[in-house]
């Protein structure tokens, strides 16, 4: 999804060098230093999703919480990323995750890194990396349960998918099949049609004063809600708010399907990070049913992190994994195929050569009578038309219409 610029986000928690993003700073919280000499082994979590790459540095030694202490205690948040960045990658996935490596290379010089990719792009990469790789969801899971273990349900919302999982009392896990409706390509979508951005569409929403029903299932079928509302001067605010909750009743009633959402409410995922009134949204439309809501600081990241909490392997240096993924052949993604009918032209004639052999020349209908000599009739039917037929020079197909069969044989 869109995000507002700069469309790279790079968050540093430690001063690096400029790796041509813009960088913002924030607090490292604890243990969040960068490592001194460059050398220092780090935990590497590379989220590769279908818009976006997160990539995420993590010191190798984290402290140690205490079983269900709450996440915004005294000593501060147990996972504190020393670089992290958010990116698109505008389809071009592994050319964009190589500069990225190269960035990070240049700003960490000697830095080596036991590293694991997730996401739903990044299974052939990791392979062409030589990383292991992690599922999205027990990655996600992983740092909730690190960063945040009260939390009961999670709803994470992504460029092309949608989640929801339960984490307590009984864990289960929802989320959205091929459709990319009421995710965040559906909001960037609804926002061109309102000539504005994801971060427009936000802040219209801010102001809004009625909310009107809009299908989130189709991007299509949004079209042709908003399209009439457009065209009788609808309020572009209102408007705005009624994309937002479309993603929300699309959410809710096609992922949590009757199950209810309770307890503590978590908000993960670039488009709920990045848009504060899509968070209200669900807010307003769960507000009687769940105890509390909250979201990260790092919510578009969580599956980044967990993906570095989850890292394993042999330390390798960054710049290995770049050199790799810049100059390794890509994995055919092609599935197995069957052998063709024909392998080549020789084989095809072949075939036709074999089977003229066994040519029965075809007859008009009606067949003369002065020609026939056997006829096959249907059972039963001694007025249905002849199947075949035999002469003096051979077999012959007798073929008709359907209009001609139903009359029978002329003559009779």
């Amino acid at each position: 999804m869109s995000v507002p610029d700069p469309v790279s986000i790079s968050r540093r928690f430690a001063s690096s060098a400029t790796t041509g993003s813009a960088a913002q700073s924030v607090d490292p919280g604890c243990d969040g230093r960068a490592p001194a000499d460059g050398t220092s082994a780090l935990r590497m979590g590379l989220d590769i999703g279908s818009t976006t790459i997160k990539l995420v540095l993590l010191p190798e030694r984290l402290p140690e919480v205490p079983a269900g202490a709450p996440a915004d205690s005294a000593s501060g948040s147990p996972v504190s990323p020393v670089f992290a960045e958010y990116r698109r990658h505008n389809a071009d996935v592994r050319g964009e995750l190589t500069r990225l490596l190269e960035e990070v290379g240049r700003a960490y010089p000697g830095a080596v890194v036991r590293g694991a990719v997730t996401g739903s792009a990044g299974l052939s990469l990791a392979t062409l990396m030589g990383l292991p790789f992690v599922q999205e969801v027990i990655a996600e899971t992983e740092t909730v349960r690190v960063c945040d273990p009260r939390a009961d349900v999670v709803i994470e919302l992504g460029g092309e998918d949608a989640k929801i999982t339960y984490l307590h009392p009984t864990p289960e896990q929802r989320m959205n099949g091929t459709c990319a409706g009421g995710t965040g390509a559906f909001i960037d979508q609804m926002a061109q049609l309102l000539h504005t951005d994801a971060a427009g569409l936000d802040d219209m929403a801010s102001r809004h004063t009625t909310l009107y029903p809009i299908a989130s299932r189709c991007g299509v079928f949004a079209k042709s809600d908003l399209q009439p509302l457009i065209n009788q001067g609808a309020a572009s605010e209102d408007l705005a708010a009624s994309v937002l909750q479309a993603v929300v009743t699309q959410t809710i009633a096609g992922l949590a399907c009757g199950r209810p959402i309770r307890g503590h409410v978590m908000f993960l995922g670039g488009p709920l990070h990045f848009l504060p009134q899509l968070r209200a949204a669900f807010e307003r439309t769960l507000a009687d049913q769940v105890d509390s809501f909250t979201c990260p600081d790092n919510a578009q990241l969580y599956v980044a992190i967990g993906a570095a909490l989850l890292s394993s392997g042999e330390p390798t240096p960054i710049s290995e994994l770049s050199t790799r993924l810049a100059t390794r052949k890509a994995l055919s993604l092609g599935s197995s195929r069957m052998r063709p009918l024909f392998k080549d032209a020789a084989e095809l004639e072949a075939f036709r050569e074999r089977h003229a052999r066994a040519h029965i020349e075809r007859a008009h209908w009606p067949v003369p009578r002065s020609l026939l000599r056997r006829r096959t009739r249907a059972l039963g039917d001694p007025d249905d038309a002849l199947d075949g037929e035999l002469d003096d020079e051979g077999p012959r197909a007798a073929s008709a219409s359907g209009n001609e069969r139903g009359r029978g044989v002329p003559g009779r």
